[in-house]
């Protein structure tokens, strides 16, 4: 699943960002759980974050419910396949704007190469396409 790529510079301009965005779904359905503690990366356990108040997992629906986390959102994972520079401003609300004009909740990670959004699992499709609109509109 994972192949590590050397670091490369990402695509600066807002312009060149949305004119050659697409966006892709990761298969599965997910879920982001408080967990308390952390717990090692897998395929089906993709992020942890440390917060104040003890680690946040993002997992599958499988895994949360196999490993007893509550399970109160079911979402689909996007990927903006894109690689936008990490200074860079205005990608990511270009996206939340767009998706929050439609009512589309979107809770963002950001990665080295690519920004990741998980969308509630039943509006995926939509969301989808209101990102491809957002990069047509360019």
């Amino acid at each position: 699943m994972w192949a590590y790529r050397e670091p490369m510079a990402g695509i600066e301009a807002l312009a060149d960002m949305l004119r050659n965005l697409s966006v892709s779904r990761r298969p599965g359905s997910w879920t982001i759980v408080s967990i308390g503690s952390p717990v090692p990366l897998s395929e089906v356990i993709a992020a942890v974050i440390i917060e104040s108040e003890g680690a946040t997992a993002v997992a599958t629906v499988a895994e949360a419910t196999r490993r007893g986390w509550p399970v109160d959102f079911r979402g689909a994972w996007l990927t903006l396949d894109i690689h936008s520079s990490l200074d860079r401003v205005g990608l990511t609300a270009a996206v939340s704007a767009t998706l929050a004009g439609r009512g589309i909740p979107a809770n963002m990670l950001a990665g080295y190469y690519h920004d990741h959004l998980l969308v509630p699992e039943d509006r995926a499709d939509e969301a989808m396409a209101a990102i491809t609109a957002l990069a047509a509109s360019t």
